[in-house]
């Protein structure tokens, strides 16, 4: 057996390759990204020496993704930072690994994707991965495409790290929704560890799994906890969606994904950021059952113990998103 693994230059993505070398033979693994140049040094240095093979698969290149996939028996596609852009190239991702003989997808949607046609007007990304979720089904029933579909919450580290880093900038200010909604938020460590074992074919197909952390915290509580452990005070402004992304704009932030990056801190935008705030105050990131521990045979960690380990945010004054972990 032999599994794909797409976008390795990214945060999430890296770990979970880290464990599917614990997991399996390296050998039998593909690595993929739409460029090998943007891989980190070392990890394609090593990634080499234990024989993986590396290969470059773009989500605009069809072709070129068939021939990256050739070879793999079960592929996990990683969704696309391209918002709005991402419904079709996720569909050429399908496509191009069933050209290229996989006989088994895991794809990983967002953890508002499944609360019905309500978050198509309220979130700004669910419907790219509700879209995907149609897609895989239609090929599942028309085609016999066996797949397994995961709805991940919100990252614990968009928060201690990516938000913690904005809101330095924003002269330790997070303005954010108001209301005291929570999440289910998943340490990205615990996400990689259960999307290897969903690829490692650990899930039932046709299956949707929550990858969500076990504690519902507030985004408040969170930035509590950050002052608490850095003793650097971090006011949290409870402001309406408009606000909020207004005061993103001034730190460089554009409100679209398709707007002006060339001032911005991090690749991402003001519609994003806003509307997972808003969607926390509004529960729909909270999952009362996780399948972490029922793939993995580990408890997601706390999300005190994931800003424990976000010191350095504060101790290495992070400010350039490539430095973040």
């Amino acid at each position: 057996m032999r599994y794909v693994l797409t976008g390795v230059d990214g945060k999430v993505c890296s770990r979970m390759a880290e464990e599917m070398i614990i997991k399996t033979d390296p050998k039998d693994l593909i690595f993929t990204c739409p460029s090998l140049a943007r891989l980190n040094p070392q990890n394609k240095e090593r990634w080499e020496k234990l024989g993986i093979s590396l290969r470059e698969a773009n989500y605009d290149d069809p072709e070129g993704m068939k021939k990256a996939f050739t070879g793999g028996d079960r592929i996990f596609i990683i969704s696309s930072l391209d918002i709005k852009k991402r419904v079709q190239q996720h569909k050429d991702a399908i496509d191009a690994a069933i050209a290229a003989g996989v006989q088994h997808i895991t794809y990983p949607g967002v953890g508002d994707a499944g609360l019905g046609d309500e978050v198509l007007e309220a979130s700004y990304v669910a419907p790219d991965h509700i879209a995907t979720d149609a897609y895989l089904k239609k090929l599942g029933q028309t085609q016999g495409l066996r797949y397994t579909y995961a709805r991940p919450s919100l990252y614990v580290e968009n928060y201690t790290t990516t938000r913690l880093m904005l809101a330095f900038m924003m002269g330790n200010k997070w303005y954010g929704a108001p209301g005291e909604g929570k999440a289910t938020f998943v340490p990205k460590d615990d996400l990689g560890r259960a999307y290897a074992a969903l690829l490692l074919g650990k899930g039932e197909d046709y299956k949707t799994y929550n990858i969500c952390g076990i504690e519902s915290v507030s985004v408040k509580q969170i930035f509590e906890m950050i002052s608490e452990e850095s003793g650097i005070p971090i006011e949290y402004i409870a402001c309406d969606k408009e606000e909020q992304i207004a005061q993103l704009e001034k730190i460089g932030i554009p409100r679209f994904i398709d707007g002006d990056f060339s001032k911005s801190p991090a690749p991402l935008c003001g519609e994003d950021i806003a509307g997972n705030d808003h969607g926390i105050a509004a529960g729909r990131f909270f999952r009362p059952e996780s399948d972490i521990e029922r793939l993995t045979g580990i408890k997601p960690r706390s999300v005190r113990d994931v800003v424990k380990a976000s010191a350095y945010m504060w101790e290495q004054k992070i400010r350039n998103y490539n430095d973040i972990k």
